[in-house]
């Protein structure tokens, strides 16, 4: 970003958004119209089903300026909704983006913003086709909607989980939440020493866990060439425990899964010890992880038994038994939805 800043108000809100939005390439043949008319239009494959989510991001719930550089937020912003298609065992291919700025904010930081997003939208295959631009008395608002498709059969819910199935999580879990914690921490320093230098060093896994996350979209291409249907499916935004949470609820089972099954990588082991955090913990109620849980029929494992993507971690029970951890001294503990509660005062992340 070049030191020279222009003032928002200087192109006006059509001026800005064709300003931000004229290096945005169409990936996709149903993209018919895209950003520049009162709406997008978009034509549905045949046969396809539609899928449409929406996240919102707001400064000093859902990120910290301090810390997280605006190119990364617009990445950031793409990839978790993205995920949410994901999760669906759909395929993305339209977001919108509306953005709410505070004139504390010139045209060169939003362009930084729009940097992440056209990254993201560049490296997912995804069309930007639209949104809005407003003004804010408090900082910086986000709001992304994605478009997915997917064939009836191919969908994935949170609701279809059945007793027996097995319980799958894809990549390693924690690794966001340690990340954030180095930030936090940092950003203390920081306040009570101005001139003092963060100490990042060592940490760059974990860190980008936190502020470049990615959606898998490799696993849905993955499951479909194994030939592998889930039975349901849900993203890790919230943490783990409150994830399989909400699949047991919304399939009216219950679930077990055992301590030593779940993947966490050595570098969010090694800062959760230097934090003395117990990293079990970390891995069960960090969320932002962007991993996607889902359950599988047990017929099923032979085609992921030893994909390097993948992790059986427990199986579906009976609703009466709810759900529970088996610790690594093999006690049965109840699990408890101790995620991120965007709705919970003061919290933030």
């Amino acid at each position: 970003m070049n030191d020279n800043r222009t003032e928002l108000e200087k192109l006006g809100e059509f001026g800005l958004i064709k300003h931000l939005t004229q290096y945005f390439k169409i990936h996709h043949p149903s993209t018919i119209k895209g950003v520049g008319d009162d709406a997008a239009i978009l034509e549905v494959s045949q046969g396809d089903q539609v899928v449409v989510t929406t996240d919102m991001l707001v400064e000093g719930v859902h990120f910290d300026l301090m810390y997280v550089p605006l190119k990364h937020l617009g990445y950031k912003s793409i990839v978790v909704n993205l995920s949410d298609v994901f999760a669906m065992n759909a395929t993305p291919k339209q977001v919108t983006v509306s953005i709410a700025v505070s004139n504390r904010f010139s045209l060169e930081a939003i362009e930084e913003l729009y940097a992440g997003i056209k990254k993201a939208c560049e490296w997912y295959e995804v069309d930007l086709v639209g949104g809005d631009t407003t003004s804010s008395t408090s900082g910086l608002i986000i709001s992304v909607t994605a478009i997915g498709f997917a064939k009836p059969e191919k969908i994935a819910t949170r609701s279809g989980a059945r007793v027996n199935d097995l319980v799958v999580v894809t990549g390693d879990l924690g690794g966001a939440y340690m990340g954030l914690q180095i930030l936090e921490r940092e950003k203390e320093v920081f306040r009570s020493a101005p001139g003092a230098q963060p100490n990042l060093t060592g940490y760059d896994y974990v860190l980008e866990r936190q502020l470049k996350p990615e959606a898998r979209k490799d696993i849905v291409q993955l499951l479909a060439q194994m030939d592998v249907k889930p039975t349901s499916m849900i993203d890790i935004s919230d943490g783990l425990s409150s994830e399989l949470m909400h699949l047991a609820d919304q399939s009216f089972v219950g679930c077990d899964i055992y301590e030593e099954k779940i993947p966490i990588a050595p570098e969010t082991i090694a800062a959760a010890k230097e934090f003395n955090l117990d990293y079990t913990t970390a891995a069960l109620n960090g969320g932002e992880e962007y991993e996607l849980l889902f359950t599988i029929k047990q017929s099923d494992f032979e085609k992921i038994q030893g994909n390097p993507n993948f992790s059986v971690i427990g199986h579906i029970t009976d609703e009466s038994s709810g759900c529970r951890m088996i610790t690594k001294a093999g006690e049965a503990i109840a699990l408890k939805a101790q995620g991120w509660n965007a709705l919970k005062p003061g919290e933030m992340y």
